[in-house]
């Protein structure tokens, strides 16, 4: 498997000093979690010289994952480019690709899609009440997930207008694309908007590098408030089922709470992905 990881050096460097792991070696272990004995590449698209596959080197790989990243897609700099390239490769591949967040946006842009800053402001912490589409309720990918449901995330940058191929697969009243399937020149992509990959020691960890811009944005009244929010996640991450009390608190269910739970669309994507991909080319 390859994980791409968003993030630039510095970013890289800070995630891995508040949580001990930046995304790419936080998504390989979730990933590996679902898939034990899977062989796991890390690439770098955002640093300068990283060294990249090309199309004979992806095709070797049995899926791909992207992260998300603190870049934005619209401030066109290297860092950037270089990530919408290789999306581009990707799906000249063929190989089976799953993005969250900013891998998603990425997926979307590389097709020809258009993403900005949400003008209904960031999603913190949670995506709340997600609903499949008609689409998204016979597709793969949600097979499981309730008529309506929460997910971690952060984002404040949202797909305006998906690209040609793109079917939306779930929306909530903050983003119309929380989940999607993008076909692009022979290849297919799988993403969501929000973070199956993050438990919630995870998204504290993040939130926590956030406090004085959750303050001034409103989540928070005050440090105090905010730091307590995020004792609170920690400790639901640490006991989820003897802390219904807290659970209530902050309107969190199985799905967020539940480890197996929130990772359905992982799940889904390596059963119904990259398995069958890779018994077509005899890697079962």
């Amino acid at each position: 498997m390859l994980f791409v990881d968003g993030n630039t050096r510095a970013h890289r460097e800070g995630l891995r000093t508040a949580y001990g792991m930046a995304y790419g070696e936080a998504y390989a272990a979730e990933i590996a979690a679902i898939a034990p004995g899977i062989v796991s590449d890390i690439c770098l698209p955002a640093d300068e010289g990283a060294n990249l596959p090309d199309g004979a080197g992806l095709e070797s790989y049995d899926g791909i994952f992207l992260t998300g990243s603190a870049l934005h897609i619209y401030e066109i700099e290297p860092a950037v480019t270089r990530q919408v390239e290789l999306m581009r490769a990707i799906y000249a591949s063929g190989t089976p690709c799953f993005g969250s967040c900013w891998g998603i946006q990425v997926g979307s842009v590389a097709a020809g899609g258009t993403v900005t800053a949400n003008p209904k402001g960031r999603e913190v912490g949670f995506a709340r009440r997600i609903a499949p589409t008609e689409a998204g309720r016979g597709h793969a990918l949600l097979a499981s997930r309730p008529a309506a449901f929460d997910a971690p995330a952060i984002h404040l940058d949202t797909i305006a207008l998906p690209a040609h191929g793109t079917t939306i697969l779930a929306s909530n009243a903050y983003s119309q694309v929380q989940a999607a399937e993008i076909k692009h020149n022979g290849g297919s992509f799988w993403g969501v908007q929000y973070h199956p990959e993050f438990p919630l020691k995870q998204v504290a960890s993040i939130l926590g590098r956030m406090v004085p811009l959750l303050i001034d944005e409103g989540f928070r009244r005050d440090e105090a408030s905010t730091r307590s929010w995020l004792d609170d996640l920690r400790t639901l991450d640490a006991e989820p089922a003897s802390r219904q009390d807290l659970a209530w608190a902050h309107g969190l269910d199985r799905e967020v709470l539940d480890a197996e739970r929130r990772v359905t669309e992982l799940r889904n994507f390596v059963e119904h992905r990259v398995k069958p991909h890779a018994s077509a080319r005899s890697r079962a």
